[in-house]
């Protein structure tokens, strides 16, 4: 991918009633976001989750991968104090929690170095 990627703020929330990110429900994120985020780049609002387990973590992953395969970004934001320390305990804070910037270079390879 060559020249600057700009992420282009368009914002989503977390289904209504959704308060946990977990196992069974993963999916029903997926479905609705991955189609999205193959056409555009967005910022996935995670103010209304509470709980978050490896399924959960696994599903922001794929869609991370999702919107860059496309050539898009994916972030979370706002997200609860206890799904943010555990997408810090991960190492995911520095991937999916950075600001809205311009970047040379494409952005899987943030998770191809942060898993190294």
């Amino acid at each position: 991918m060559t020249g600057a990627m700009v992420f282009d703020r368009a914002a989503v929330a977390v289904e209504d009633g959704m308060t946990e990110l977990v196992r069974g429900s993963e999916t029903r994120l997926l479905d609705r976001l991955a189609p999205m985020v193959r056409r555009r780049s967005l910022a996935l609002d995670l103010g209304r989750v509470e709980r978050i387990d490896a399924a959960g973590i696994t599903a922001l992953i794929q869609l991370y991968r999702v919107a860059c395969e496309a050539g898009n970004r994916f972030r979370v934001t706002n997200p609860s104090p206890h799904v943010g320390e555990i997408l810090a305990l991960v190492g995911l804070d520095r991937i999916l929690l950075t600001p809205d910037t311009e970047d040379d270079e494409p952005c899987c390879a943030e998770l191809a170095q942060s898993a190294a």
